[in-house]
């Protein structure tokens, strides 16, 4: 594989000395982009654009021509892996993600299985080759997965969910056909991390976004237990690097001590937590990523950098800050005002990394 020319996304995730601090936004790739917009319309349906070796790199690559970010991300869908398993996934315009065959019982769990990650799932290792290929070295590449919750909520309940009733409903009244099949997922999950590292991804991160809708009990036990087994099933390291793990729980500013024992290099945090009092209370246990609210990019530019700022400052000096949004960028935003965040970044985060 090719040298890596920019690293110190890596390098920020593993606490080690950066020039300034690296960026990139979740969603980077997506709808805001008119490029994308286009892409979108000739692929199709958006599996049909995940499946598209060719067009999936093309649009993680889009959002690098227009702005100086530190890493890609590859383009896929964390229902991925639920789609695999043949429980008819589509995605309803204004509804979002429908199963047609939800989880709802022990005899449901029992048909499922760890797909095969080539056979099932191997349009998404060919999208992350293809892309490590046309990266050329120029930034590293993240892999993604749902965590085992995360798509635990979609399979349960068939899409979306405001309540997360009947997934919660299993695991008040069937906690062992919940663990049973949050343990299909965490070696689904573990097994597909793997495959994309083995594939090229050089870091990798897993989505929990729905573990910040459970209690601080029931996170332990039904969420982050479950993100514990695959960080210790994942390779930490590949072609002569360490793979750092990034664990985003949208929710989960008040779990911070005990997601930093997870063995995690890094956690996400939304904006919902001021980043200068995670750092405090996670110490040097794990690196931080974020954390500016999706909808300050609604702002002027002035504001944004204003923003960017405030974060640096909280953070403090010093590496094991990865600068990103609290949660994916929404696909109104202006791509000025994306450009705004990022540049505002490689200007005034050096002053935060001299000796």
């Amino acid at each position: 594989m090719t040298q890596l020319k920019n690293d110190r996304f890596l390098r920020a995730l593993l606490k080690q000395p950066v020039d300034r601090t690296p960026v990139w936004m979740m969603r980077q790739a997506g709808r805001y982009l008119p490029e994308y917009r286009e892409v979108r319309k000739q692929a199709g349906s958006f599996m049909d654009l995940c499946r598209n070796t060719e067009l999936a790199t093309e649009v993680t690559l889009q959002p690098l021509h227009r702005f100086p970010l530190d890493a890609a991300i590859l383009f896929s869908d964390i229902l991925t892996i639920p789609d695999a398993m043949g429980l008819g996934l589509r995605f309803e315009a204004g509804e979002g993600p429908v199963f047609e065959r939800p989880v709802r019982s022990g005899a449901d769990v029992a048909r499922l299985g760890v797909p095969d990650m080539e056979q099932d799932l191997g349009y998404v290792m060919d999208a992350v080759r293809s892309i490590r290929k046309a990266l050329d070295g120029e930034v590293p590449l993240i892999g993604f997965s749902g965590s085992p919750w995360t798509l635990a909520t979609y399979m349960v309940e068939g899409g979306s969910s405001k309540t997360f009733g009947k997934v919660k409903a299993m695991i008040y009244d069937d906690p062992a056909t919940a663990h049973k099949l949050l343990e299909i997922l965490a070696d689904a999950v573990t097994e597909y991390l793997n495959a994309q590292i083995r594939a090229g991804a050089q870091a990798v991160q897993i989505f929990d976004t729905w573990g910040g809708v459970l209690t601080p009990r029931d996170f332990q036990e039904f969420s982050l237990a479950y993100m514990e087994r695959i960080v210790e099933g994942v390779i930490r390291e590949h072609e002569g690097r360490q793979v750092p793990v990034i664990l985003f729980t949208k929710g989960g500013g008040q779990w911070l001590e005990v997601m930093a024992e997870s063995g995690a290099d890094a956690l996400g945090l939304d904006w919902t937590i001021d980043i200068g009092e995670a750092r405090q209370r996670v110490g040097d246990k794990v690196a931080l990523q974020g954390n500016m609210d999706p909808s300050m990019l609604y702002a002027a530019p002035e504001r944004i950098e204003e923003e960017v700022r405030l974060i640096l400052t909280s953070y403090g000096q010093g590496s094991g800050h990865v600068m990103n949004l609290g949660h994916g960028i929404h696909p109104d935003v202006p791509v000025e005002h994306a450009q705004a965040f990022v540049e505002a970044v490689v200007r005034h985060s050096p002053a935060f990394h001299q000796d």
